[in-house]
């Protein structure tokens, strides 16, 4: 494999995982407040639908702002995943309607949301993010410094991965939070109010499942097609059990599934006999793989709240 092929693959692994792991961020904030949503997939397409939208309408009705439009589409997604989350948070915890069927009720609804809005932009092309490249490791040769030249939100994962450990482990509300997740019941006998900490904490999943949406969309394609998201929100669910909902664990889940994304990427590009069925499959396969081998949770690290989800003892 020449240098050109594995610098490559790298560029592409690192361009890829924003899509999935700001998702997984997002789910795991979630899941720490004792809420399992199935419905991702379909707030990030409803993301990744409202960040294009924007950042077309801006470019043709607003030229002034076209530097700013995939930013302005950015946040878009991001509020696009809030008000998405609050809707599905108004059904599992004003409601109490069951969590997994509420999940995918939302997701569906992000299917239908992303087809209706996005039918008139297939096809439309946008700017993307640009690229921010690294101090000293951007000024590598050739091929080797193109894997460091990626956009910001590419960059800020780390950052804010370690946002999201402290401010689960590190502050008050984290660990009220936590406590919910844990036990709705006692941290409600402790004087907390379960209902608004899980609104707060969905309504945070929600923007970084929207930004997830949103980068796909608008920095990774720069082009609108249904069903952009191709099953990378259940993807990021797998990962948040495979992290045991820690964040830091999470990059490299996410990084395990870029990488056999951009394998089979290379592969097809290479004109390799293997059918592109096949290769398509890979990355998911390579996730299911190492979930079911090495995901094995410890007694404490996965939040007792959702043993009553998943066997249906609780909504």
């Amino acid at each position: 494999m020449s240098a050109a092929t594995i610098a490559t693959v790298l560029t592409t692994t690192i361009a890829v995982m924003p899509a999935l792991l700001y998702a997984t961020f997002g789910e795991i904030i979630g899941q720490r407040s004792g809420i399992v949503n199935l419905g991702i997939e379909g707030e990030m397409l409803i993301g990744a639908v409202s960040a294009f939208a924007v950042n077309v309408l801006i470019v043709q009705n607003v030229p002034q702002l076209a530097g700013a439009a995939p930013w302005l589409g950015l946040l878009a997604g991001a509020a696009a995943g809030i008000l998405t989350n609050l809707v599905f948070a108004t059904f599992v915890v004003g409601a109490r309607t069951n969590q997994l069927a509420t999940g995918f009720a939302i997701y569906f609804l992000g299917i239908a949301v992303s087809s209706l809005v996005g039918h008139n932009y297939i096809g439309s092309n946008v700017q993307g993010l640009g690229t921010v490249s690294l101090p000293g490791l951007s000024a590598l040769p050739a091929p080797w410094n193109e894997i460091f030249q990626q956009s910001l939100v590419v960059w800020l994962m780390i950052p804010v991965a370690a946002g999201v450990w402290y401010l689960l482990t590190r502050t008050r509300w984290g660990l009220h939070v936590r406590s919910v997740g844990e036990d709705k019941a006692a941290a409600y006998a402790a004087g907390l109010k379960p209902g608004r900490l899980q609104f707060q904490a969905l309504a945070i999943a929600g923007a970084l499942s929207g930004v997830a949406g949103a980068d796909l969309s608008i920095d990774y394609t720069r082009t609108w097609q249904d069903l952009l998201t191709n099953g990378r929100g259940f993807i990021a669910i797998c990962i948040v059990m495979l992290a045991l909902w820690n964040p830091f664990r999470a990059i490299l889940g996410a990084m395990l599934y870029s990488l056999a994304f951009a394998v089979g990427l290379q592969l097809q590009a290479n004109g390799t006999s293997i059918s592109p069925y096949v290769l398509d499959m890979l990355p998911y396969v390579v996730t299911m793989a190492v979930v079911l081998i090495w995901a094995r949770p410890t007694r404490y690290s996965s939040p007792a709240g959702l043993r009553e989800v998943f066997a249906g003892t609780s909504k």
